[in-house]
């Protein structure tokens, strides 16, 4: 699967337990992500653009209305690497 280095950034950080926190307006529609990592620090290259596409291809996904998390499957995709920097 073909990961743009955003995306590999963002399931690097869910991976080791972060989560991504949406905000939405009054129809329900997202219009702001902020990807946080367990440490409480936000990573600057999830967008909302990154965050659709990781949606979308279904690497990460909230249950019972709670943050989105990575899945499996993002977990697979996901590289392995030692640090963010890259």
């Amino acid at each position: 699967m073909n990961i743009s280095r955003a995306e590999q950034r963002t399931l690097h950080v869910l991976a080791r337990g972060g989560a991504v926190l949406v905000e939405k307006d009054d129809k329900g529609k997202i219009v702001e992500v902020n990807c946080v990592s367990r440490e409480g620090w936000t990573l600057a290259d999830c967008s909302l653009g990154v965050f659709r596409k990781l949606r979308k291809r279904r690497l990460v996904a909230s249950s019972d209305g709670g943050p989105y998390r990575i899945t499996r499957a993002g977990r697979v995709a996901v590289r392995p690497q030692l640090d963010n920097r890259s």
